[in-house]
């Protein structure tokens, strides 16, 4: 079996897929932000204005700000030392990355108030939908601007009357509807901090994000629809409630609304009489007779705004805490330059609000567009249906996941013979690395005409490292540009540049606005720098293995650590574990990723399959009914993302001389490769346990 990395070196692993005309390369807004500043395009020169941008990074964010109009002042400085690293000079291109930064000091803005432009400052009718809802369950919704802007006026009031202020959190387990943006939304008009999951989380695994954070508010679903079953969570969100209530979880919660999935009913389902708020009782009191009575707290640059997660790979996941005007200027950046979103565009993209993709979905806002909500399996009730709400809705920048791509190829889906995908301009992947193969599909059996922008970056700077060029060539099986504003770059172990055709490490070597502010209660910002300037100092380092192609673009082969990735989702062995633990026939796990072909015998290795291995108490042997008890517990205490494709039985776990667990050097056992430094390992012996175990022979090919 050839792996990913062979199958690119092939002849026609970089052959051009698509290359905009003329026409559309000029009329793209990356096009008029370059004369805009003074670069032209006329040569194809993206690398000259990604060079300016990073050279001089404070006239280039400064210069996004006014092509796309911002409402408020920028500060005059690009970075300084912020109040946490101490008193410093300013600093300009040369900023060394790393915490304590401050951004365009005396700024005063609010992100809200960009998503919710008026009409007055150069916004949309109130009669012109700003977001259409879909649900799994055929369900659907529109909503203009001006109701959406009545319906977050009536929030703001709400939280406001609940003691919500700048600074303090908002927390939602809410899908991908109408709800999670009002509430965020009305979270951030008031300067206060949002954070979310989605529903489909375990009580532990939501406690583990917002016990850390305090939340003042918290809005839940009492349900959610996935693959054509029905899930109640009212009952659930009840109990992280009661426990974020009490002095032992964080004693800060004041209130619980739950809101009803099902949009006709008016209380939510289930008996949450005395604990929790109807969504509806909850705003009914903070509606205006006419009008909507919206204001907007302007507030600094660096002003926290949501609070995003880790995967939580080495214990409880850690909480990042995103500025305000970094968020808006970062994703600004990237969909109104790099995608070419615009006022009058339809933006979906298959999310949860679990994922910092739903933060970028809904920054279309910001750029003009309407979104287009979708909630539920992407295959249900037909492997189609992605393709049919595009459709339906006149989608224009149509986002998915690697993943995806590759279950509709295996579905056998052949859109440009069934849709006719005619508004579709642009076509996302991310999440993970999108293989030759996902390319070719998408260009013969999707639509030839359409700009595919295969983008990676991650929840740390909620956008990407690597991301797509509407005016440059899309060629097979790479990433197409570096990211504006940002001084990417491949590293070998010592920090070095590696030149095109050399694998290496993900790295960026200045600073930028969308940096984390800080993590959560990490006041001397130790995890902070552990989790990215530990490896190389004064350099962001990803996590990526990743190479340049000679075409200036990138191909990234994945993460360089032992974090699981199936279908895209990161996730932390540590989840897993805590849950595992719990069953009491297991004494020892180890869980890892196993890289399997990407299907159908296609040659490259584009997906992960979540393997965990167990050891149990003397005598017992793994069963079908301890499997089904495993992956239930896993399901119902973490999430069904975190349930493993596989759960094995051995009889010894390997651990380093210190007592840490080996999931790298397990990894390499399974997948064939010699483990790099046996030495570490207590009983390397033991390894030999994991060498072609009977329960993983069936993908041997």
């Amino acid at each position: 079996m050839a792996s990913a990395l062979e199958s690119r070196s092939t002849s026609d692993a970089n052959a051009v897929l698509w290359r905009p005309d003329d026409r559309r390369r000029r009329s793209t807004q990356l096009w008029q932000f370059a004369e805009q500043v003074g670069i032209g395009l006329d040569r194809n020169a993206y690398a000259d204005l990604h060079a300016w941008s990073v050279q001089r990074p404070g006239a280039f964010w400064r210069a996004v700000w006014e092509f796309c109009d911002g409402i408020g002042e920028l500060g005059p400085d690009f970075v300084s030392a912020g109040s946490r690293a101490g008193a410093g000079p300013a600093a300009g291109a040369g900023a060394t990355p790393g915490p304590g930064l401050e951004f365009f000091a005396g700024s005063s803005l609010n992100i809200a108030e960009h998503y919710l432009r008026s009409v007055t400052a150069g916004g949309p009718q109130p009669d012109d939908v700003a977001l259409a809802f879909i649900g799994e369950d055929a369900a659907q919704l529109t909503m203009t601007h001006g109701e959406l802007r009545a319906e977050v006026a009536a929030c703001q009031r709400a939280l406001a009357a609940d003691g919500v202020g700048a600074g303090d959190r908002v927390a939602t387990m809410l899908p991908n509807g109408p709800e999670a943006l009002i509430v965020f939304l009305a979270t951030a008009s008031l300067g206060a901090v949002y954070s979310s999951v989605s529903p489909d989380f375990g009580i532990g695994g939501v406690l583990d994000r917002f016990g850390q954070i305090s939340p003042t508010v918290m809005v839940a679903v009492d349900g959610y629809y996935y693959n054509g079953v029905r899930h109640h969570t009212a009952d659930k969100a009840a109990e992280v409630a009661a426990s974020l209530s009490t002095s032992g979880g964080s004693g800060s919660l004041r209130r619980l609304v739950i809101a009803p999935y099902d949009r006709s009913a008016r209380a939510p389902a289930g008996d949450v009489s005395g604990s929790a708020t109807s969504w509806a009782d909850w705003l009914a009191l903070h509606r205006v007779a006419s009008g909507d009575d919206l204001t907007f707290e302007r507030l600094g640059f660096d002003q926290p705004v949501y609070i995003l997660y880790s995967s939580g790979t080495t214990g409880k996941p850690k909480c990042i805490v995103h500025r305000a005007g970094g968020a808006l200027l970062k994703l600004w950046c990237e969909q109104r330059l790099h995608f070419d979103v615009r006022p009058g565009d339809r933006v979906m993209y298959f999310t949860t609000t679990g994922w910092m993709m739903w933060n970028w979905l809904i920054a279309g806002l910001a750029s003009g567009a309407s979104l287009v909500l979708y909630d539920g399996s992407p295959f249900h009730p037909g492997p189609a249906r992605l393709f049919d709400v595009a459709d339906e809705w006149g989608v224009t920048l149509f986002g998915v996941s690697a993943k995806f791509i590759e279950g509709a190829m295996k579905a056998g889906l052949r859109p440009a013979q069934t849709h006719a995908l005619d508004t579709v301009r642009t076509i996302s992947s991310t999440g993970s690395p999108l293989a030759p193969e996902g390319f070719d599909w998408v260009y013969k059996q999707v639509k030839a005409e359409v700009h595919l922008a295969s983008f990676s970056g991650g929840t740390d700077i909620c956008g990407g490292f690597v991301i797509g060029d509407p005016t440059g060539p899309v060629r097979r099986g790479e990433i197409q540009a570096a990211a504006l504003g940002l001084d990417v770059d491949v590293a070998d172990a010592d920090g070095a540049p590696l030149g095109a055709g050399t694998q290496g490490e993900l790295v960026c070597r200045n600073a930028f606005v969308s940096m984390p502010l800080c993590f959560w209660d990490d006041p001397d910002d130790a995890r902070y720098r552990t989790a990215y300037f530990e490896r190389f100092e004064g350099v962001w380092h990803h996590g990526d293995f990743a190479e340049w192609t000679s075409a200036g673009g990138m191909i990234i082969s994945g993460r360089s650590d032992a974090t699981l990735n199936p279908g895209g989702v990161r996730i932390g062995t540590a989840e897993i574990y805590r849950q595992v633990d719990q069953i009491d026939e297991v004494l020892e796990s180890v869980v890892i990723g196993q890289r399997v072909p990407a299907g159908g015998g296609a040659a490259a290795s584009s997906d992960t399959r979540v393997v965990l291995f167990v050891k149990l108490r003397e005598g017992l042997t793994l069963d079908d009914e301890l499997i089904a008890r495993i992956r239930l517990q896993i399901r119902s205490g973490a999430s069904p993302r975190h349930v493993p494709a596989v759960i094995a039985q051995v009889p010894a776990i390997p651990r380093t001389r210190s007592g840490k667990l080996v999931e790298l050097a397990i990894r390499d056992v399974v997948e064939g490769r010699p483990v790099a430094n046996v030495e570490a390992i207590d009983d390397p012996a033991v390894l030999d346990h994991f060498a072609d175990h009977p329960a993983l022979r069936q993908l041997r090919q």
